[in-house]
């Protein structure tokens, strides 16, 4: 099964690559990291993102998750999938907010995306402006019905518990997923690196560890994702959940087989970790041959440290 596949140095097989394309947003979330803040003169070129995906492919990646900022922001980017499909990956997906999917969801998918996650932390209009700062609630509901109707399957959603802010609005949302065949994350809050108040993570944090007890309870099958920081979905009244913990979670990354790039066209080995990148982007506006470009690569995973190693 993972022939022809890299591993790094703990014997984790990189199988995943998620490109941030651009940190535009027409959205103000939060908890938004804005990873490597570039303006969008300077965002890495549909070209140039076609050769990052080749090397990818080179080293045995099956899997690539394009992200932002919004990706949905860039005029290109029904062209910058095209140019990643004909590389022919297992799987091409893209994570959004929703709120010009319903514009781009088919063309896309005749592009050759095969699946979408949408970041929507609320189906309340008062809860969404205070976390995303803006009122598009209405548009990120029609694009994810429309992502749904042309077949990004399975559309998922991505939902970040905050603290006093959502972690009452888990079981609306279920409802809402399992009413249109959608998939449901559960996302543990990260601290944000960029965010002006210190006290950012302990405000908001709010621990998954009870609620994935209560699912296990009651679901009605439970099954671990080996390849994707050993997280867990839970099935339960013809619906499913799936929480992504990396806070205090071992098992998220001595399970990790995926690798970053960051909007400035760094490798990015560890999402936790902004002290370890390895500059790629400048290489290729170099024209440096493909074999030099997999060293760069290499590179990278190489510098790539689990959270526990045992």
């Amino acid at each position: 099964m993972l022939e022809n596949v890299v591993k790094d140095k703990y014997d984790r097989p990189i199988l995943s690559l998620r490109i941030t394309i651009s940190n535009r947003c027409n959205e103000n979330c939060l908890y938004c990291h804005h990873d490597g803040m570039v303006s969008s003169k300077d965002e890495m070129t549909p070209d140039e993102l076609y050769k990052i995906c080749k090397i990818a492919k080179r080293i045995g990646v099956r899997k690539i998750r394009l992200s932002g900022g919004d990706p949905l922001v860039r005029k290109d980017i029904v062209e910058i999938v095209e140019k990643i499909a004909s590389l022919d990956f297992q799987d091409i997906s893209l994570t959004t907010n929703g709120v010009l999917l319903g514009k781009y969801a088919e063309d896309l998918k005749k592009a050759g995306l095969d699946r979408v996650n949408v970041s929507l932390d609320t189906l309340n209009p008062e809860t969404y402006k205070k976390v995303t700062s803006m009122d598009y609630l209405k548009e990120a509901r029609a694009g994810i019905l429309k992502a749904v109707e042309v077949g990004l399957y399975p559309v998922k959603i991505n939902m970040v518990i905050m603290k006093d802010i959502n972690q009452n609005e888990i079981k609306d949302m279920f409802e809402f997923c399992k009413e249109h065949g959608i998939i449901l994350q559960l996302i543990e809050l990260i601290e944000s690196e960029n965010c002006d108040d210190d006290k950012f993570s302990a405000n908001y944090h709010y621990p998954l560890e009870d609620l994935e007890n209560k699912l296990a309870d009651i679901a009605d099958d439970v099954r671990e994702r080996k390849f994707m920081q050993g997280r867990k979905k839970y099935y339960l009244n013809d619906g499913e959940i799936e929480i992504v913990r990396p806070v205090d979670n071992s098992k998220f990354c001595a399970n990790c087989s995926r690798l970053r790039i960051t909007p400035d066209g760094k490798i990015k080995p560890c999402l936790l970790r902004n002290d370890n990148l390895v500059e790629l982007i400048s290489h290729i506006r170099k024209n440096e041959s493909e074999e030099k470009l997999e060293e760069i690569f290499l590179n990278g995973i190489n510098n790539r440290e689990p959270f526990n190693t045992d």
